[in-house]
């Protein structure tokens, strides 16, 4: 018996038309039934062509009876009010990283979505990605034994050019900089793969401290950051060093090094145009040189896509649609059913906000419990 289709609608025409509406168009579950844009022009003009309705506001999207779920990917600063709307109106939620401004919002979130009875998940979509979870297996079978140090790298040169022009994402009070657009997804992965973080310790930069506003022809400051160094202690007591730059030209990308008194497991990618085709897994005992993992076919996705992005997002679709299939809603005060959900994405703001705290103190700040900060403890 065929289930019925799921009527998504999307907010954000960005990243929404590049990933979001392919991923939702390949779903065989979910169809674009509306399309959000502040100018109604271009939200005609992307949805006359799925044949969607087009909207303006949050409000009209979500008085649409055929919409069941929103997915958002707007800048960081509009995340929390149209989620808010959303989820009051009773929609299930796909939001993109990073989740809100600051943790208590995204903690507010997340209680609404328990108290509304609503799936909402986050698009942290490493978690998907077919090298990816090799990795996690071979680290939940013990390949590496006792952790003795975990080391990650994301240097890429998305903002290396000086003359790229100035938006929200030079401010940091819009959400803008490399900690929330790539940090986020670190801080989840690293509690995906290695469990929660008991202290870190972090170190914010700007190397570009102005840009050209192409509307203004005025040069205006940077205070976003685009480079952060973390050190980090995990809960089990595992040291962990990461770095992250936007603006490291031939820089290395993104690699994960995770050394242990059995083996050692380094997973890496230097394509600096797409940040999900590439990764490669090497393994090797301890004592032992480096060999490439074979990723399995099991793992893989069905159909790659020019854009790496999109075949990660559509199993992130995948989890949300299968949540909602189940009825999966977070119970209030209770564990979230899926993952990614709103709990993860409370997480990673958490984390995000006490970097700012550590960079603003010069200190190691201790990181609370998870359940007692969503409990507002």
């Amino acid at each position: 018996m065929n289930q019925p289709a799921i009527g998504v609608a999307v907010v954000g025409t960005g990243f929404g038309e590049k990933v979001h509406i392919p991923g939702f168009q390949a779903h065989p579950r979910t169809q674009v039934v509306a399309v959000y844009n502040r100018d109604i022009d271009k939200a005609k003009a992307i949805a006359d062509s799925h044949k969607a309705h087009a909207c303006q506001t949050i409000e009209e999207i979500v008085a649409l009876p055929d919409v069941t779920g929103v997915s958002i990917s707007t800048p960081p600063f509009l995340h929390y009010e149209m989620a808010k709307t959303v989820l009051q109106a009773g929609k299930h939620l796909l939001l993109e990283k990073p989740t809100t401004l600051t943790a208590p919002q995204a903690r507010e979130l997340y209680q609404l979505a328990a108290a509304k009875g609503v799936v909402a998940t986050m698009d942290f979509e490493f978690r998907f990605v077919p090298a990816w979870q090799m990795l996690a297996e071979l680290l939940s079978e013990g390949y590496v034994g006792q952790k003795r140090l975990i080391k990650i790298d994301w240097l890429v040169s998305s903002r290396a050019d000086a003359s790229r022009p100035w938006n929200w994402y030079a401010r940091k009070d819009r959400g803008g900089g490399v900690l929330g657009a790539v940090g986020s997804h670190t801080f989840d992965y690293i509690n995906w793969l290695f469990g929660p973080v008991q202290r870190l310790c972090a170190r914010l930069s700007t190397a570009i401290p102005a840009r050209l506003d192409p509307e203004t022809g005025e040069m205006k400051a940077v205070d976003a950051d685009d480079t952060c160094m973390l050190m980090l202690e995990l809960a089990d007591g595992t040291p962990c060093q990461v770095c992250i730059s936007s603006v490291t030209y031939q820089g290395r990308g993104h690699w994960v090094e995770v050394y242990g008194d059995r083996g050692t497991l380094v997973l890496g990618s230097d394509n600096q145009k797409d940040y999900v085709h590439g990764f490669q897994l090497w393994a090797a005992p301890a004592g032992k040189p480096l060999a490439e993992v074979e990723i399995p076919s099991r793992l893989a996705f069905p159909k790659s896509y020019a854009d790496g992005r999109i075949a990660p997002f559509i199993r992130v679709v995948d989890q949300w649609v299968q949540g909602i299939d189940r009825g999966d809603a977070i119970a209030e005060g209770g564990p979230a059913t899926i993952a990614p959900s709103l709990q993860e994405g409370v997480y990673s703001q958490l984390l995000m906000d006490l970097t700012h705290e550590s960079h603003a103190k010069g200190s190691w700040v201790d990181i609370p419990d998870l359940n007692a900060f969503l409990a507002g403890q």
